[in-house]
């Protein structure tokens, strides 16, 4: 079976449908934005992580609709717990924002900008009780050979604990069992090598965080240049006010007494 995969051009066919979305609102002004972050990163300290500036007002949540990308991939993962479990658990059910990541990542624009991102968005979405019980966060190591689950418990203890709302970190047994998950993903990653020609503990990526709807399937992926939290918290409330619709055509369809468990049998 042929897979099709996230890469490159996938974030970049992305940037376009946000383009198309809030053109109206970001008329002449996207360009720019894009030359400003890229000649910002480009001067920028390498040590100092510094968030894309938002050069546009991003349009009120539910004036828009995200495009149906493609179904989430499933595989085999390990929680942090240890057990195997499959990875349609943690993306159906709810709005999920997924990431890779691995505990060692020092990249100032690499895993810790999305965990302090993802941390701000936690509080956010925190304070609002509706979104706090239809949303999950989702982040997958890629380093399996590092990161077991006991390791994934101990780096997760701070962002977890205590969260308003469900904040999973998975890894996988091996190398291996992984790969089909990054590959269907289009999660691109190379491991650096030692003078010795050795695997060093650092991971060469691309930084994306999907966008996933309760049916399980890929509405938005954001890379570096759209990591805006205001932009993110807009489109999950967006998917949040799609599903209550479907809910409320749900209901409307339903005739009045009927059950869900089938009429009564007896006299």
């Amino acid at each position: 079976m042929m897979r099709r995969r996230f890469r490159r051009s996938d974030t970049e066919a992305a940037a376009a449908r946000r383009g198309r979305r809030r053109g109206a609102v970001r008329t002449g002004v996207l360009a720019g934005a894009v030359l400003l972050c890229s000649g910002a990163l480009a001067a920028a300290d390498p040590g100092l992580p510094r968030a894309p500036q938002m050069q546009f007002v991003p349009p009120a949540a539910g004036t828009y609709a995200l495009q149906r990308i493609q179904a989430c991939p499933d595989g085999v993962l390990l929680d942090a717990s240890g057990r195997a479990r499959p990875l349609a658990d943690f993306t159906r059910g709810k709005i999920t924002l997924l990431t890779f990541f691995y505990t060692h990542c020092t990249d100032p624009l690499g895993c810790p900008f999305a965990v302090g991102l993802m941390s701000a968005l936690r509080d956010r979405i925190g304070a609002d009780p509706d979104l706090a019980g239809n949303v999950r966060f989702v982040s997958i190591s890629f380093d399996p050979a590092h990161d077991s689950p006991q390791r994934l418990r101990s780096y997760a203890r701070g962002l977890s604990a205590g969260a308003p709302f469900e904040w999973d970190f998975l890894t996988a047994s091996s190398m291996a069992r992984l790969a089909p998950v990054l590959d269907d993903f289009g999660q691109d990653v190379r491991i650096e090598l030692d003078s010795q020609g050795r695997p060093a503990r650092a991971i060469n990526h691309m930084l994306k965080l999907f966008l996933i709807d309760p049916a399980g399937t890929v509405r938005e992926i954001y890379a570096l240049d759209y990591l805006q939290p205001q932009v993110m918290l807009n489109d999950i409330r967006t998917l949040r006010l799609e599903a209550q619709g479907h809910e409320r055509h749900q209901a409307a369809s339903t005739p009045a007494g009927s059950s869900a468990a089938g009429p009564r049998g007896g006299r």
